[in-house]
């Protein structure tokens, strides 16, 4: 009489043969209930492991553990150390190259890139002896630059950013589409029936991103309203936020009858200035964030570029590739809408007349 096999064991259970395999291995992640249920009926069946197989297996799983419990550095880039805690977005960012990596079968270990306790020997030591195979950059807000004095790290290591592109050097990066965020939003504008869109906007936040939140909204106004409706850029936010007449005067001028910010504060200027919203002035968030639900704006799911930032990094490791690449690659993350109170209704549409056909 034949031995028994897993299939066998797959067809009495109902279940796929590597789920019995995974089961009789004891692995996690079967449910205890279907990894009892398995046992029993390999033990009725009278199935027993070929001993030079289960061997062989044992050495490649280990071989393949070996590889997949490897280690990557997730690298605060912010000028804070505590920004992966304290700052309001970066957060999401590290909650999905964790979640990502996890799922790989990778760990992380946390840098700090502005350590002054490291220069590039000390992470190149510090990197190797931990066994960590690739960087993931999160958090930059001022600048594209990265330390020069750190060259040495993305020229051996693969290296990701995360949120901008950088500069000297370009590595690959994952963030937003930001020219698609503004124009998105653009257009959602005039569907709720705005007909005077205004961007505030840090212009330090808006060169960090090569200037393609102010792009898309550009070309927003050139494409869809009459110039006679086209509203310029304010771009002072930062000296607003210490003196908000520049802000009040520009919103005295120009009369914009809905906001696209970046900034919360904008909702207490235009309420000093006597503006009401949405009845007055409709706020629209280019970064909307779940802990202010009632302000409409764009979703740039932070989360999932950080997801796709450690699928970059992991195909570099793959590719036995380096940081600095000669053609680096981008990947750009959609942005969706999320309604909220700070903007008019949304009208219902109207009826679409009846179509005539040609010749009646």
């Amino acid at each position: 009489m034949a031995r028994p096999t897993l299939n066998d064991i797959a067809r009495q259970v109902g279940f796929s043969k590597n789920t019995v395999s995974l089961a009789l291995r004891g692995d996690r992640q079967i449910p205890e209930e279907t990894r009892e249920r398995i046992r029993k009926a390999a033990a009725k069946l009278g199935y027993q492991p070929n001993a030079v197989v289960s061997h062989l297996m044992a050495q490649l799983r280990a071989s393949r553990t070996t590889r997949l419990q490897a280690k990557l550095a997730l690298v605060n880039a912010n000028r804070d150390p505590q920004a992966f805690r304290a700052h309001p977005t970066i957060p999401t960012y590290v909650e999905g190259c964790e979640s990502r990596a996890e799922k790989l079968g990778y760990g992380f270990d946390r840098f700090w890139l502005h350590d002054p306790t490291l220069n590039a020997q000390r992470w190149l030591r510090i990197l190797h002896t931990r066994g960590i195979k690739g960087l993931v950059l999160v958090g930059l807000m001022d600048t594209t630059h990265l330390p020069d004095e750190l060259a040495p790290v993305w020229a051996q290591l693969p290296t990701v950013v995360t949120g901008v592109r950088t500069r000297d050097p370009a590595l690959s990066f994952c963030c937003v589409d930001h020219h698609h965020l503004a124009l998105t939003a653009f257009e959602r504008a005039l569907a709720l029936g705005y007909k005077r869109p205004g961007l505030v906007l840090d212009d330090v936040i808006d060169a960090l991103v090569e200037r393609r939140f102010s792009a898309g909204y550009l070309t927003g106004q050139r494409t869809l309203l009459p110039r006679a409706q086209h509203v310029p850029v304010f771009s002072e936010e930062t000296g607003a936020q210490a003196e908000p007449k520049g802000f009040r005067a520009w919103l005295d001028k120009h009369q914009p009858d809905v906001i696209f910010t970046l900034y919360n504060n904008v909702i207490a200027w235009l309420k000093e200035a006597g503006r009401r919203v949405p009845e007055d002035i409709g706020v629209i968030q280019l970064e909307w964030r779940s802990t202010r639900p009632e302000i409409a704006g764009m979703n740039q799911h932070n989360l999932v570029t950080g997801e796709a930032a450690v699928d970059m990094v992991v195909s570099q490791i793959h590719n036995n590739e380096t940081g600095v690449q000669e053609f680096p690659r981008a990947t750009l993350i959609g942005a969706t809408w999320v309604d909220g109170q700070s903007v008019r209704p949304q009208a219902a549409p109207a009826a679409r007349p009846a179509r005539v056909r040609a010749g009646r």
